[in-house]
């Protein structure tokens, strides 16, 4: 891995390691039930991860656009729950997963319902349901929606909208079935027009982590701060994606990489960690089920080497907290080390800084540590040539998710590269499986240590 030029890049040095280990793979083939899709390059692929507090971490081809597809269904179907509530919308779709194509002839047979919102038939029947005066305004609505998730204007490829139209007959043979099953009440034409537009809308793997970023923080776009959706709403949503998002793939997909996702048939594929983050990720060669391989490959890698699976996470857990301890050792919040630690942080101002983690350390925590840490660094004083020590106070932390681990690991490993050192104290002794990185029991011992470090010399 080749090492990141701030502490706030160690997460896409990361990414660029899955990218550049994924270019070999050429399995799979372009869509080209579509036509206009035939023509997608297919060594196109990007990588980008949206953090909760709006930081974007990209590797490769990031800003290609390419429709979105099948991904649209998962943010149509949360503006469908906003318009009507969740029983009205599923007395008209199912929720569970059907084991088959995205493309599948199947509805309930008391119902005529189609089996979820992420297949073909129920997406139709949700795009139906989205409120408007007449086609144009409910599109206009899906299209709000869809840009208020992306965090911009997004537009449409009227060529893919034109062709959708064109080689749509089995999409119109769906329709015209639950029509007379009486699972969509709107008529044929104008909810597939509206349905083949939303498709058509251009996004960029960028937009997909931003997205997906959104939907794991509870309806919250991390790079406007608007509020696009409840956060109810993103629960259900996840909950859906999780169970049906990858259609006769998703028992599967949900087992190895464990988190909600929606893919699409130009490439695209949306993935949420709730709480921490959204997954974009592109590439035009498709496997058996219509989902990009590498894209699968990719997010299946990032989930196990962070540890991401949904079912990973502890039962109960404390709110992650991280914050540089001056202050709280300033007025005095404690035990009579910590007026030994806050005299010595303060004679080593320059040098010393010291970072408090409390609850349950995921990506969003540690995350948070690197971009504290390197506002820290950039704000000493540039005559100072006397190398940085940080200490890590671990003293309340619950527990460190895999993610986390890793994260602060490549913190002590870049620090020791610049001559830096960090410095942790750790009654639990959890190891960060980094040689040269000093960890103590207690948090008197570890702030004495690294003041000793500290030269004061300019």
């Amino acid at each position: 891995m080749r090492s990141p030029a701030t502490l706030s890049d160690i997460v896409t040095s990361f990414l660029d390691v899955v990218h550049d280990r994924l270019l070999a793979d050429r399995r799979g083939d372009v869509a080209d039930y579509i036509p206009e899709l035939a023509d997608a390059e297919p060594d196109r692929f990007g990588l980008a991860l949206c953090g909760l507090n709006g930081r974007v971490y990209e590797s490769g081809d990031t800003g290609v656009e390419f429709t979105i597809q099948s991904v649209s269904k998962a943010f149509v179907y949360s503006l469908a729950l906003d318009d009507n509530g969740l029983n009205a919308v599923h007395t008209r779709v199912g929720a569970e997963p059907s084991g088959e194509a995205f493309n599948s002839v199947k509805l309930e047979s008391s119902t005529g319902r189609p089996p979820n919102p992420m297949v073909n038939a129920g997406a139709i029947v949700t795009t139906a349901l989205v409120n408007g005066a007449d086609p144009e305004h409910r599109f206009e609505r899906i299209l709000d929606r869809l840009s208020a998730f992306a965090g911009r204007d997004l537009t449409v490829d009227e060529s893919v909208f034109a062709s959708e139209r064109t080689s749509g007959d089995r999409n119109r043979a769906l329709a015209y079935l639950m029509r007379s099953a009486g699972s969509l009440i709107a008529g044929v034409d104008e909810t597939l027009d509206v349905y083949f537009r939303q498709c058509s809308v251009l996004v960029t793997s960028r937009d997909l982590a931003v997205m997906g970023a959104t939907l794991a923080n509870g309806g919250v776009n991390p790079l406007t701060g608007r509020r696009v959706t409840s956060a109810e709403t993103c629960q259900h949503v996840m909950t859906i994606m999780a169970t049906c998002g990858m259609y006769d793939y998703a028992g599967e997909w949900l087992l190895r990489a464990g988190l909600p996702a929606k893919s699409g048939v130009a490439g695209g594929l949306v993935a949420a960690s709730p709480g921490e983050f959204g997954l974009g990720l592109y590439s035009p060669r498709l496997d058996h089920s219509g989902a990009s391989v590498r894209a699968v490959v990719a997010a299946q890698q990032l989930a196990k080497r962070f540890g991401l699976h949904i079912l990973h996470r502890p039962l109960t857990l404390s709110a992650a907290e991280v914050a540089a301890a001056a202050d709280e050792l300033d007025e005095g919040l404690g035990a009579s080390q910590d007026a030994a630690a806050a005299q010595l942080l303060a004679e080593n101002a320059d040098d010393l800084a010291v970072w408090r983690l409390r609850g349950y350390i995921d990506f969003d925590g540690a995350e948070r540590l690197l971009l504290d840490l390197d506002d820290w660094l950039e704000s000493r004083p540039p005559e100072r040539i006397a190398p940085a020590v940080i200490v890590l106070d671990l003293t309340e932390v619950t527990q460190l998710q895999s993610v986390a681990v890793w994260m602060l690991a490549a913190l002590a490993s870049w620090c020791g590269e610049r001559g830096m050192r960090v410095i942790a104290s750790d009654p639990q002794g959890r190891s960060l499986g980094v040689a040269g990185l000093s960890q103590f029991a207690d948090f008197e011992t570890a702030v004495q240590d690294a003041a000793e470090s500290t030269t004061g010399d300019d």
